[in-house]
């Protein structure tokens, strides 16, 4: 198998299931572990999300905090907050729409942008097979490729982290990605930073029989926002609960 043609498939499919998760609503469970610089937990705190489509683009509404249920205060907070979008968005002109959910589109496809790279960007081998998530995977690592230079700002730290990927024999589809940094990168200029030896590693599973959708995301390491806060630990995203939705469904409130 050509490791190159595997990824190619892969990046094709990929595009499909974006199109797919539209019609999907789910959890999102987003946590903070925090260590000192011995290694040691300082702190966790978390926040889970229930992510929903609300008039043709995704809605966010807090759930939880720290696997609690909110305050009586808070949630009256976000089913305020919930109300308000549902009216603004119905209030809505064509147009306003229309722009609203082209938007969300850009950034959809924006988020994609660093996949139709992979192929200049870097060297892949494939590197054996394993089982994982119920099958069996190819496993392909990537390595950047020496002269390659950036064709967007999306693609800056390329060449800047060495790749490994873990692909389904079977569907052709990403099951595990884990990128590590070979030295710090920047992103958004100096407001966010990834320390040379961070990682991120990112899971999928299969839903519905129908589509892969993201299992969990983590990023290990040491991050620097703006020039002053570092933070070292982990930051994991966790997805549960995926469920069908109609395009032409309603939020409903109680």
């Amino acid at each position: 198998q050509d490791p190159l043609e595997i990824i190619r498939r892969a990046t094709e499919l990929d595009r499909r299931d974006t199109e797919l998760a539209r019609s999907y609503t789910f959890l999102q469970r987003q946590e903070r572990r925090d260590l000192d610089s011995k290694g040691q937990l300082t702190k966790t705190e978390s926040e889970t999300y229930d992510i929903t489509l609300q008039e043709g683009s995704p809605y966010r509404r807090l759930v939880a905090r720290n696997d609690q249920p909110l305050s009586a205060k808070d949630q009256r907070k976000e089913e305020e907050k919930l109300q308000k979008s549902i009216e603004d968005r119905r209030k809505e002109t064509p147009a306003q729409h229309a722009q609203r959910v082209a938007d969300w589109e850009r950034k959809q496809e924006k988020q994609r942008e660093p996949l139709k790279e992979l192929p200049a960007a870097f060297n892949f081998k494939l590197a054996g097979q394993e089982a994982l998530n119920g099958g069996v995977v190819y496993v392909i690592e990537g390595t950047p490729k020496p002269g390659y230079r950036p064709k967007s700002q999306a693609t800056t730290f390329f060449p800047k982290v060495k790749l490994r990927f873990w692909i389904d024999q079977k569907d052709y589809q990403w099951v595990k990605v884990d990128i590590e940094s070979l030295d710090t990168i920047s992103f958004g200029g100096f407001l966010f930073r990834l320390a040379k030896g961070s990682r991120v590693t990112i899971e999928n599973t299969r839903v519905n029989n129908e589509i892969w959708m993201p299992k969990q995301a983590a990023i290990k390491g040491s991050v620097r926002i703006a020039l002053f806060k570092v933070m070292r630990g982990e930051m994991i995203f966790t997805f549960s609960n995926y469920r069908k939705f109609q395009a032409d469904s309603r939020v409903l409130t109680q």
